[in-house]
């Protein structure tokens, strides 16, 4: 795609912001209950369980991120967005203060040694790589520190429990594949998130253009009506100053006040036209003359464009369908792209039966790529890899997949056999495209039982 509002859309959602994606309150509020759950834990263990505990240090490092928030909530405003530095700086110290009481109690040995996740889980799916990586490094360095340096187990009894050491190897290996594994599960679904959202906004961005469209045609034809009543005076009198001027000045000035009102006239006309843009007749128009008006625009820019009509049943008149931005801009991006990639030719062929409409689109280039084959639909994923001066973002087929869905069909990518060219057919319920009612024709019906009764 190489609208630039899209290109807009996209870059503003995509490149990193200057501030992070995550609130510096959630920040505060998360360590408040890692502190709660802290202290919760540490004095059941000590008091309820009668475990002996370093209580002490272990309160001292519980109220170091106590005082970190309390610092935090009186000298910055927490409803703003905390920077990308300061999220990972104030993630890294939740790591080592885990870390630090994880020590002072028997380290990976800990059953809650698997917290250590927490951290790294809120920096991957809120900071961007630079930042996480890092933290996860800093996680299996420290599970590494704290398998060798740490206090004993917290146990009953005179002997504390001592685990093999390659019981405490293997603990340490499943916590690294964890970090791993979830740092990387976690990056991809957030991707995957992101770049849907960037674009949908797209999609949204291309919907809302349509709609200021069908406003503007909408104002156009109000404003002409309002203004044809004080034109047709300014006409009228323009003509009685021509018809009773006597110096050749006036004589030519009212001369012009009467071309320039024909024109505004014209003008007027042509606008009070565009009236039928909106209006229900405007609205109806055959399969083919749809087809027409997507390919339109590309004619001439390459490819012979060929548009064919085939009833899949006999008898079965080419439906009529109603006026759908989503159908026409689906339909046209994907007539795009096949110029741009046919040699000389391609067929947009429209099918239907009682219940299906279908539009299929055919070239005659090298067809998909099989690695791209499979993935086509997918937000950023394009085949003008590579072309000169392409610029594709890979939204465009996502955004006319997403349209095509929102009236409810589908569509299917594949090469065809035939030609060897890359074939997209779109297939939408009957339905969904019927055109709207003909008011003569309801004004008919609506006759015919007056008549009768």
């Amino acid at each position: 795609m190489n609208d630039p509002e899209w290109h807009a859309v996209a870059s503003e959602m995509s490149l990193s912001p200057m501030f992070g994606r995550v609130r510096l309150r959630t920040l505060i509020m998360l360590r408040w209950l890692a502190v709660a759950g802290q202290t919760a834990t540490v004095l059941g263990v000590n008091l309820v369980m009668g475990f002996d505990l370093p209580i002490a240090a272990c309160l001292g490092v519980i109220a170091a991120s106590a005082v970190l928030n309390v610092s935090l909530a009186v000298t910055q405003p927490t409803q703003r967005f905390a920077k990308d530095w300061e999220a990972a700086a104030q993630l890294g110290y939740d790591l080592i203060q885990l870390m630090v009481l994880l020590a002072l109690t028997g380290g990976l040995t800990n059953p809650f040694a698997i917290i250590m996740i927490a951290p790294l889980v809120i920096s991957v799916a809120s900071l961007p790589p630079r930042l996480w990586i890092p933290l996860a490094g800093m996680a299996v360095a420290g599970s590494i520190a704290i398998s060798l340096w740490h206090l004993p187990l917290p146990w009953q009894g005179a002997f504390p429990v001592t685990l093999p050491s390659i019981y405490q190897a293997a603990i340490w290996f499943a916590m690294a594949i964890t970090i791993a594994f979830t740092a990387v599960y976690a990056w991809r679904v957030g991707r995957e998130a992101k770049r849907m959202g960037t674009a949908l906004a797209a999609t949204q961005t291309v919907l809302a253009r349509e709609q200021r469209l069908s406003a503007l045609g909408a104002l156009s034809a109000a404003a002409a009506h309002e203004l044809g009543t004080p034109l047709g005076t300014i006409q009228v009198t323009a003509k009685e100053m021509l018809r009773f001027a006597e110096s050749d000045s006036v004589r030519e000035d009212a001369a012009l006040l009467v071309s320039q009102a024909e024109r505004c006239r014209d003008i007027l006309k042509r606008l009070s036209q565009t009236q039928e843009a909106s209006d229900r007749m405007h609205d109806r128009l055959a399969l083919g003359d749809a087809l027409e008006e997507a390919a339109a625009p590309l004619r001439g820019l390459g490819a012979q464009i060929g548009i064919h009509l085939n009833a899949l049943e006999d008898r079965l008149d080419p439906p009529l369908i109603r006026r759908s931005a989503e159908m026409l801009y689906a339909v046209g991006n994907f007539v795009e792209n096949a110029v741009d990639y046919a040699h000389t030719r391609v067929d947009i062929t429209g099918r239907w039966d009682p219940e299906r409409i279908m539009v299929e689109i055919e070239d005659d280039g090298p067809g998909f790529p099989p690695d791209i084959l499979a993935k086509l639909g997918e937000p950023y994923v394009t085949t003008r890899r590579g072309r000169e001066g392409s610029g594709g973002m890979g939204l465009g087929v996502f955004i006319a997949i997403t349209l095509t869905e929102r009236l409810g069909g589908h569509v299917d990518f594949s090469n065809s056999t035939a030609r060897g060219g890359a074939r997209v057919l779109l297939t939408w319920p009957r339905e969904a495209l019927a055109a709207p009612a003909d008011p003569e024709e309801e004004a008919e019906e609506e006759e015919i039982p007056g008549t009768l009764s």
